[in-house]
């Protein structure tokens, strides 16, 4: 029996077919987006359950139920559609439709191209508004450079769970893992957050979110580091920088894409950043590189991206022929 079967291959058109079209905005006028869908089950529950008055104890049991409620009903939703479209006359084609919308390749580099044109053409408002798309800190608080870390940030950060995570678990187990990946996913953006509201009730969102990102955070991280002599760096020198800095990071996974980031663009990622009612002190990623970055930075952290997702196709097309029985 094959370890991914015909899986890989579904994948694999997936990755193309996202890499091409993206997600139509004309689509989702007219339709509700899966992940919005995900985002309407999640606010309702965060009214109903986290109740700010319960103990602390309390709202976390209910935020750990609801998560494994809403986990149960992602895999038996990704599993009910897997084998309704496998039951189809070229239901396969289904099974891509659904996977392309849940990977970000294109919708990720069109808003983080967003925020190079816009610094470009518009200057630090043009910026400031197109990096508040994307980012959650406050815009107001950044000048150039700090729009520009944020773009190149959250490029970095999102290729790990925007992209390779959804292609892994999609790789390993189907529509039920690509959907209850990014259930969880939309949770933590959510209600995942050390705020007085959703320190309890979202505690167990946070942390399997860190969880099941911890394998493609480091996957993510290396795709990049390899695209290091696309500008002249050394992977070694990219790969000994991401592992040495990215533990550093507040985050237990966001600083090994990130970290590498830095190192092949030669430039200090995170760091202190303000976001509305709070702010952190961070240490930079790569502490020695260039603070003052540019849209061209994010030029060229939207090549290494690209690299790095053409790459990640590359390896999911060798598992697909490696896959195919003779």
């Amino acid at each position: 029996m094959l370890l991914f079967s015909d899986t890989a291959l579904l994948v694999l058109f997936a990755l193309v077919l996202d890499a091409l079209i993206g997600d139509p905005p004309w689509l989702w006028r007219h339709v509700p987006h899966p992940v919005v869908l995900f985002g309407k089950i999640i606010e309702i529950a965060d009214q109903d359950f986290n109740t700010p008055d319960a103990p602390e104890g309390r709202r976390k049991l209910y935020g750990t139920i609801f998560l494994i409620a809403l986990v149960a009903c992602a895999l038996l939703t990704g599993t009910l559609l897997e084998v309704i479209f496998r039951g189809l006359p070229f239901g396969e084609i289904g099974i891509v439709v659904v996977g392309a919308i849940f990977i970000a390749q294109r919708s990720l580099y069109d808003h983080v191209a967003a925020v190079r044109d816009g610094l470009s053409q518009g200057g630090l408002a043009g910026g400031r508004k197109a990096v508040a798309m994307i980012v959650g800190r406050d815009p107001e608080q950044l000048d150039e450079a700090g729009v520009a870390r944020a773009a190149i940030e959250s490029c970095a950060e999102n290729h790990a769970d925007g992209v390779v995570a959804p292609t892994l678990w999609f790789l390993l187990l189907g529509l039920p893992g690509l959907l209850a990946y990014k259930a969880v996913n939309t949770a933590d953006s959510m209600i995942g957050h050390k705020t007085e509201r959703h320190r309890a009730f979202g505690w167990a969102s946070a942390r399997f979110d860190d969880l099941v990102n911890l394998p493609a955070a480091r996957l993510s991280g290396l795709l990049l580091a390899l695209s290091g002599p696309l500008f002249g760096k050394r992977i070694g020198e990219s790969l000994q920088i991401m592992r040495r800095d990215a533990p550093n990071h507040r985050s237990p996974n966001a600083g090994w894409p990130e970290a590498a980031m830095a190192a092949v663009l030669g430039l200090a990622l995170a760091g202190p950043r303000v976001y509305p009612g709070y702010s952190v002190d961070d240490p930079f990623m790569n502490a020695d590189g260039r603070r003052g970055a540019t849209a061209g930075d994010i030029a060229r952290a939207l090549k290494a991206m690209v690299f790095a997702c053409a790459l990640q196709t590359g390896i999911v097309a060798l598992i697909a022929i490696v896959s195919i029985p003779f």
